[in-house]
């Protein structure tokens, strides 16, 4: 599994060093995590052991939606192996990374509903991964932390609760922001193969439970929710 600051960052491997120098990014350099790591210092609830099961598990998590935001080529990915991988959420069919890619990635991927359109708070048919992006990372400008609450197995096959948490302090989709903190609990499954590499990545959690939050505020005179971002926020997640 991925080993916590060997390459730059405290919680994250795989950001720089020479493994990295021909990497393509998303916004065209590693996003800096200085922002929402201190969000998860202060507001994290589990403090693990250096070198524990549970911390492992964290870094893996971590370094893993670090690559499926921010790295444009599938090859470049070092937590998974390319070939192998399916995500799946809520039992949904699973999908592999070209299929993913073409769902929109990122926050699509991981919102996706069977809700009829007009019901959708947030359609992800009508996102593209940089649209996704932006409007979250407007909403949450400190990012959107993730901790591990319980690691019930270890490798080969991890299975873990997990925390994400981040203040509501931008406007989502023509909602004013309230600045309340926003919580999503959910599982996660993650099954590596004998390098360590991920190959399969299953999620459960209420999409829901996010976005009635991210949608308690009052309606905004233009539903331009976009105008507040910057290149800054954009490169600060997760």
């Amino acid at each position: 599994m991925a080993s916590p600051g060997s390459e730059g960052d405290k919680y994250r491997s795989h950001l720089y060093g020479e493994g990295e120098k021909n990497t393509k990014w998303r916004f065209g350099a590693p996003p800096n995590y200085d922002v929402v790591n201190k969000l998860f210092e202060e507001g994290r609830t589990k403090i693990w052991p250096a070198g524990s099961l549970e911390e492992e598990v964290q870094s893996l998590v971590k370094t893993w939606e670090m690559e499926m935001f921010h790295k444009l080529c599938f090859d470049d990915n070092k937590s998974v192996d390319p070939n192998k991988y399916t995500f799946s959420l809520n039992g949904r069919k699973a999908v592999t990374l070209e299929e993913k890619r073409k769902l929109g990635g990122g926050y699509n991927s991981l919102l996706q509903t069977s809700l009829p359109e007009k019901f959708r708070g947030y359609n992800p048919a009508a996102e593209t991964a940089d649209s996704s992006h932006q409007a979250f990372t407007t909403t949450f400008p400190r990012g959107f932390a993730v901790e591990i609450l319980h690691v019930y197995s270890g490798p080969p096959v991890i299975v873990y609760k997990f925390r994400h948490w981040g203040f509501m302090e931008g406007p989502f989709k023509g909602h004013a922001p309230t600045g309340e903190m926003v919580e999503l609990f959910g599982m996660g499954i993650f099954e590596l193969d004998e390098n360590k590499k991920i190959v399969k990545v299953e999620f459960f959690f209420d999409r829901g439970e996010l976005l009635g939050n991210l949608m308690k505020g009052p309606s905004l005179d233009s539903t331009d929710d976009t105008s507040t971002s910057s290149c800054p926020f954009l490169r600060n997640t997760g």
